[in-house]
C-alpha cells in the first residue's frame, strides 16, 4: 500500500496524485542495493508520498523474520530519498552509511 499524507484535493490534484502513484508503485519491483558495501537489501515494500509536492519522499523495505524468518517482522526499514542514488530497470541504488547497516542488517 502506498502511503501519502491526508488532506482534500481538487480534480486536477487528484489526477497528480494518480500519475504519482503509478509511476510508484513501478518502483515496488525492484531490489535496493547499497553501494558502499554492495548489500543486497531487499526489494522495495512500499512508498511515501508527499501529494501536495507530487514527490516520492522514501521508500520502504520489508523488516526481517523474527523466527527462522517464518513468523512475523520487525520493523520496516525506510530510506528517503535523498539516499538514493540511481533508479535503473532492476534495481535501485542506495547510498546507506555504516551505522544504519549495522543497526539493521547485521
Amino acid at each position: 500500500m502506498i502511503q501519502v499524507k491526508k488532506r482534500d484535493f481538487d480534480a486536477e490534484e487528484r489526477r497528480k496524485a494518480v500519475i504519482v502513484m503509478d509511476r510508484a508503485s513501478n518502483l515496488k519491483v525492484k531490489e535496493v542495493i547499497n553501494i558502499s558495501d554492495g548489500r543486497r537489501l531487499g526489494f522495495v515494500n512500499d512508498v511515501e508520498i508527499d501529494l501536495e509536492s507530487g514527490k516520492i519522499e522514501a521508500i520502504v523495505l520489508p523488516g526481517g523474520g523474527r523466527f527462522f524468518g517464518l513468523i512475523g517482522r520487525d520493523n520496516e526499514f525506510i530510506i528517503p530519498w535523498e539516499k538514493i542514488k540511481k533508479v535503473g530497470e532492476d534495481i535501485i541504488l542506495v547510498d546507506m552509511d555504516e551505522r544504519f547497516m549495522r543497526k539493521y542488517f547485521d
